[in-house]
């Protein structure tokens, strides 16, 4: 490992505000931080100190920092060939895809390559309306699901409204049993409430112009929205009931984030597409894909599929995936991340919303968890920015790395990490949550 070069991060930090553009941001008052290195959970800055990584980045870098089966594959497969076009056969890409379906299981038998989540989700909507002749697509107002055409209109955040140049698409409610919109006192409640609401939706859009549902198997930037018992099985059942297909995001909440391989192998429920990126090879080269079941598939068998990318399934990003999954697996990586969620993480922030009353609910499971934070208990008012900015501030200042969205912190670290960085991190959540209560 290099001793980072205080000079290098300052060199970085005035090229990066004098020539890089940054995404969902205002430009001026942007003070990015300068990251040398990384390690596992932990990265570090050019001054030397070291922060516990409790973003994964952006919530995928799964295996963590620098894993030497991966930087090994990626240096391996750059010594053999760097580009094969999608038309062409590679081994590398087919062995990716032969891993990526022995997780995924039966009835899945074709995986489509692309650069990551966002143009994933693009393409399971194009083949959900070929293959069924319907045109909408139901997703979440609280959801993400890219930032390119259809995939941001698909999205049902506030960036969905400034780019929603997309036709056909319709939101829906989720269930959210803290800040219910059904009026439910119970998880049950909540799904059938919810499920009720769906399905008026679908007769009131009309279900034959439904060609698909799209939603994050556990909703990840809209909060850790874990959904309540039965609710995505009656979604399911929904589906087969009016001809819709099923299409699971699973870019921020598969390859073990959730404590499974897949997010909707916890919950009973096989999809009939599924999307994917970020935690497939922890993003140390660009890639996602749809994952396709044959009688999918085999509907382009004589009928040609109108999409294509020149980097699908590109060398470099499929050897890291083989690689990565080689890990996870051999290191059992995904059972890290359930029983560190189960075992650490679930009673350790239970512990920590016990101690301060700012933790309105603790919600999560795996290594995916949100904290709701809240200026009262009873009435459940979300925190002003300035709290989350302090917050993030005390964070930082203490040697950890958040990842903070509206009125939440997200807890959400690689699966590779220990039970003593968990308990490290406790003590500095607490440290943080008691320096802002008491300014």
């Amino acid at each position: 490992m290099n001793t980072p070069d205080p000079s290098d991060g300052r060199l970085a930090y005035d090229l990066d505000r004098s020539h890089v553009f940054h995404s969902w941001s205002a430009q001026g008052a942007l003070k990015p931080f300068v990251m040398a290195g990384g390690l596992g959970s932990t990265v570090w800055d050019y001054d030397g100190k070291h922060y516990l990584d409790f973003s994964s980045q952006l919530v995928n870098m799964n295996i963590g920092h620098q894993h030497p089966k991966i930087i090994e594959a990626i240096k391996a497969q750059a010594d053999t060939i760097t580009m094969v076009a999608p038309a062409h056969a590679n081994l590398a890409r087919g062995q990716a895809a032969q891993r990526i379906l022995g997780k995924a299981g039966r009835p899945f038998s074709k995986v489509f390559f692309t650069n990551g989540g966002a143009d994933a989700n693009e393409n399971a909507i194009r083949m959900a309306r070929l293959v069924t002749g319907r045109d909408k697509v139901l997703t979440q107002y609280r959801s993400y699901h890219g930032n390119t055409g259809a995939s941001i209109v698909a999205t049902g955040d506030w960036r969905r409204l400034p780019n929603e140049y997309a036709r056909g698409h319709v939101h829906f409610f989720g269930p959210f049993l803290y800040r219910s919109e059904f009026w439910a006192t119970t998880p049950e409640q909540e799904s059938e409430r919810a499920l009720h609401h769906l399905e008026r939706v679908i007769v009131s859009e009309g279900q034959a112009t439904i060609a698909a549902i799209l939603l994050e198997g556990v909703p990840g930037t809209a909060g850790v929205l874990v959904p309540p018992p039965g609710y995505l099985e009656g979604v399911r059942a929904l589906a087969d009931r009016y001809g819709i297909l099923i299409i699971v995001d699973d870019v921020m909440s598969g390859f073990g984030r959730t404590g499974e391989w897949f997010s909707w192998q916890g919950f009973g429920i096989v999809p009939d597409l599924v999307t994917f990126a970020k935690g497939v090879n922890s993003g140390y080269v660009p890639a996602g894909g749809v994952i396709i079941p044959e009688s999918i598939a085999n509907a382009f068998d004589e009928t040609v599929f109108p999409g294509g990318l020149t980097y699908s399934g590109h060398p470099l990003a499929m050897a890291s995936i083989v690689a990565s999954i080689d890990a996870m697996t051999e290191e059992r990586i995904v059972e890290n991340a359930r029983d560190i969620g189960a075992e650490h993480l679930a009673p350790g922030l239970a512990a920590l919303a016990a101690k301060h009353p700012m933790i309105g609910e603790v919600r999560g499971l795996g290594v995916f968890w949100a904290l709701d934070l809240v200026d009262d208990p009873e009435t459940r008012q979300p925190v002003s920015g300035a709290v989350i900015a302090e917050l993030k501030g005390e964070l930082m200042q203490r040697g950890l790395l958040p990842f903070i969205s509206d009125n939440r912190i997200h807890v959400v670290p690689p699966c590779v990490v220990t039970p003593d960085e968990v308990a490290q991190a406790l003590v500095i959540y607490d440290e943080a949550f008691t320096a802002v209560e008491s300014s």
